[in-house]
């Protein structure tokens, strides 16, 4: 009896048991197969792609555009600092190095001004004129730019005391041609000049060349006085000179 009665039981429960799976598959599919995770899905795969590689390539450009603008900066601050310097070398007539430098570099000791006033002081030393003011301004030149109390004062006066220009420019004038000037040392030039000697009348009697060795100190002026006569303050402190045989 109870054998009877079990059995019934025990075949209600197998056939409630298909269909709860049934239901449960049913509930899983529908939720696997939601409408708008599909769409999206499908979106991001059909868009994301394409998205994500325009915001590779924003950020790229982005990057090179700031690359670009450090480049063009630094060119800038380059061009600014480079600087062109042109470097300066003088000659004689014969193409000796008379002088090399920087062109920018200029002062009162500057190379070329002290060659310029030994190239003034030489012709007016040299010089003999029959103007007499001429000639005497030509001598108050020459000691302008002579030393006091070096040696080169006693040697210029004694100079003119055994050949003054007055006396000579009765009889000859002479015209003085400086060749070149050039340092041998920082304080020592070597100047080379021709002289021209004249008849009153103008007619060439003689031409000689000499050469001379001069030793000059620099002493910028600070009064009004001495920026009138020397105005770069070369001074004359040793001088030499000879004939060229």
């Amino acid at each position: 009896m109870r054998s009877d009665v079990r059995q019934p039981v025990d075949s209600a429960d197998e056939a409630t048991t298909p269909l709860a799976q049934v239901e449960q598959t049913k509930e899983k599919s529908s939720a696997l197969h939601n409408p708008y995770l599909a769409a999206r899905k499908e979106w991001d795969e059909r868009y994301g792609d394409l998205i994500t590689r325009a915001k590779n390539w924003r950020a790229a450009a982005f990057l090179f555009g700031l690359i670009a603008l450090a480049s063009v900066a630094g060119m800038i601050v380059i061009a600014k600092q480079t600087r062109v310097v042109p470097y300066v070398v003088a000659v004689d007539n014969i193409g000796r190095v008379a002088s090399a430098g920087l062109a920018e570099q200029g002062s009162l000791a500057d190379d070329r001004l002290k060659r310029a006033a030994i190239y003034q002081w030489v012709s007016d030393w040299r010089l003999v004129t029959i103007d007499g003011i001429a000639q005497r301004k030509a001598i108050d030149r020459v000691y302008a730019m002579i030393g006091n109390g070096t040696p080169a004062q006693l040697i210029i006066s004694e100079f003119y005391s055994k050949d003054p220009p007055h006396t000579r420019a009765q009889g000859e004038t002479v015209d003085v041609d400086v060749k070149a000037v050039f340092a041998t040392s920082e304080k020592t030039y070597e100047v080379e000049w021709t002289e021209i000697t004249r008849t009153i009348s103008g007619q060439p009697r003689s031409e000689e060349r000499w050469k001379g060795s001069f030793t000059i100190a620099v002493s910028p002026p600070s009064e009004e006085r001495l920026i009138r006569i020397n105005p770069l303050g070369v001074y004359i402190t040793n001088a030499s000179w000879s004939k060229v045989l």
